[in-house]
């Protein structure tokens, strides 16, 4: 089994999206095949980045942020 090891910043990082994706968009349940778990992924990402607001961009969505960044 091959291990990659995350800077400690990350690995917490990486965390907590993966929890925010289990308890808020529900990927915690088990999926009828792995092309259901993709879809439902894939969907839970587009509404995190176009939907959801951050609290670590003063409540904003992250698509308009990058948006008006550019």
């Amino acid at each position: 089994m091959l291990r990659t090891c995350l800077p400690a910043g990350r690995n917490a990082l990486a965390e907590r999206v993966n929890g925010i994706l289990k308890d808020e968009f529900y990927l915690d349940q088990t999926f009828a095949s792995v092309e259901e778990a993709k879809k439902a992924t894939k969907n839970a990402i587009k509404l995190y980045n176009s939907k959801r607001l951050h609290l670590s961009l003063d409540y904003k969505i992250p698509n308009n942020v990058h948006k008006n960044a550019a």
